[in-house]
């Protein structure tokens, strides 16, 4: 869950200063948050997966 917060925490600071940022800089920054909270995802649904399974 922290996980979680500190992306969502780092994706409105990348959004935030997107207004003073070149778009190269602010596209990579905001991809890499995307793929952090796509493996947080994956991550939980597997962890979810097993525990539902025992």
């Amino acid at each position: 869950m922290l996980f979680l917060v500190a992306a969502l925490l780092l994706l409105a600071v990348v959004l935030g200063s997107a207004a003073y940022l070149p778009w190269p800089v602010t596209l990579v920054l905001s991809t890499a948050v995307v793929l952090w909270l796509a493996v947080f995802t994956v991550r939980e649904r597997r962890r979810r997966g097993r525990a539902g399974r025992a």
